[in-house]
């Protein structure tokens, strides 16, 4: 195993500078603080995913309103990241530097000349793929609330795309990075993926997956230097400014549909994740819901529903909200730290976090900087099991899943890959990216 010293491009995150002239006053500043700021992003990916919504929202709420467990979040935290900052610190250790990484990274690329063609066609088709489900009832709160899934075959052949929504994501930066594509038709296809959800959270009149989608595109655009932080911070307000809007209108949504809301949870509650969390303090861990085992994993991780549709729908979020004295036509989690925690006590905390270190550093590491293949597994490894609002143990499921769905894809790309001499010799093949805006 190489370690290329950091796996993915920094490009604008990092202050990478693109002249030899002398920067300002100010940039000679600021770069050492933006270079030591996308170190650590690229050293430690798996552990600035797993603290970041903690450390932007949910403990700064618990210290506001004082609640009295906020300790044990902290401690959850701990142990999350004693897991991550292991594996991931071993793995910084145990390679060698290597100062051609970029352009290893853009070589890697170089090799798919169908690279930004698929990009373009897996976003499109999974905005179709999700438009669709929605229109058809699949997701909705409706559905939420019932129990039910939705029926007929083409609510069951969109679910053949699950997941190509991050697998789009990831070739589009992919493309960008190796120079294909320019920043601004990046940030206008991200913009096209993000409106499509948007339009989807008013189908459904759900908000989660929506905030899910922001949180994961920002914090991996980010890793992989498409975003600059202060950009990211300055959103990030906005949208919370926004937020109280966002959850009128969703309520007003859900009644036009039939669904009763509680009018005593107001848009601030709904931000006290901390409160969500911290339920979990008062059980004796672990406990035994009859969560997926190892058939249920193999079963819905690797069997698509379409081959298999009379299998029941898996929620472990039902079987909590019972467990705690709901009703079975509504879900409550712990968020995935407290659902790691509910299930498989501390030592799971630890251990989850551990192994998805270990495969995030993999597939980054091995060999090298990633292609577009392993990147896109990188982003789906960020997208389900180690996203901080989805269900454990159902995201491993998820994430499964989405490979599965994904395969396609990565035999169309392996199909098309040229080898690396071919790719020298190619004299369509830039040794430096053409594409204005592209990372340097």
């Amino acid at each position: 195993m190489t370690w290329p010293g950091a796996a993915l491009d920094p490009g604008g995150a990092t202050g990478a500078t693109e002249a030899r002239t002398a920067p300002p006053t100010a940039d000679r500043v600021s770069g050492p603080q933006r270079d030591l700021v996308g170190r650590v992003l690229r050293c430690y990916p798996v552990t600035v995913v797993v603290l970041a919504p903690y450390a932007l929202l949910i403990l700064p709420m618990a210290i506001f309103y004082r609640n009295p467990e906020t300790g044990f979040i902290v401690s959850l935290v701990g142990l999350a990241l004693l897991g991550s900052v292991a594996v991931e610190t071993i793995g910084r250790l145990s390679g060698r530097a290597d100062p051609r990484w970029r352009d290893g990274f853009r070589r890697a690329h170089a090799r798919y000349p169908w690279l930004y063609p698929v990009a373009v066609g897996v976003t499109l088709t999974s905005v179709a793929a999700n438009v669709l489900g929605a229109h058809l009832g699949r997701g909705t709160i409706v559905n939420q609330v019932s129990g039910d899934l939705a029926g007929g075959p083409l609510a069951m052949v969109s679910t053949l795309f699950s997941g190509w929504t991050a697998l789009g994501f990831a070739l589009l930066v992919a493309s960008h990075l190796g120079g294909r594509l320019s920043r601004a038709k990046l940030y206008g296809w991200l913009a096209v993926v993000v409106g499509a959800e948007a339009y989807i959270a008013v189908l459904t009149a759900r908000s989660a997956p929506l905030v899910a989608l922001l949180f994961f595109v920002a914090s991996t655009g980010a890793l992989c230097g498409v975003f600059r932080l202060r950009h990211l911070a300055f959103c990030a307000v906005v949208l919370f400014l926004a937020w109280p809007a966002v959850f009128e209108h969703r309520n007003a949504l859900r009644e036009d549909r039939g669904v009763a809301v509680d009018t005593k949870v107001t848009a601030t509650d709904r931000l006290r994740l901390d409160s969500q969390l911290s339920v979990v303090a008062g059980f004796d861990v672990p406990v035994d819901l009859g969560q997926p085992g190892v058939t249920d994993y193999l079963r819905y991780g690797l069997v698509p529903r379409v081959l298999d549709p009379d299998r029941p729908a898996i929620s472990t979020g039902q079987r909590i909200n019972q467990y705690i004295g709901g009703g079975p036509t509504s879900a409550y989690t712990f968020l995935l730290l407290g659902n790691i925690w509910f299930f498989d006590g501390a030592v799971g905390v630890v251990v989850v976090h551990a192994f998805w270190a270990a495969v995030a550093s993999v597939l980054l590491r091995w060999r090298g900087p990633p292609g577009p293949i392993r990147l896109s597994l990188f982003c789906l490894v960020l997208f389900d099991p180690l996203l901080w609002s989805n269900t454990y143990p159902d995201s491993t499921i998820s994430f499964l899943q989405h490979v599965v769905a994904a395969t396609p894809v990565f035999v169309l790309l392996g199909l098309s890959r040229r080898s690396l001499h071919g790719a020298r010799k190619r004299p369509d093949t830039p040794r430096l990216p053409t594409v204005p805006g592209a990372p340097r």
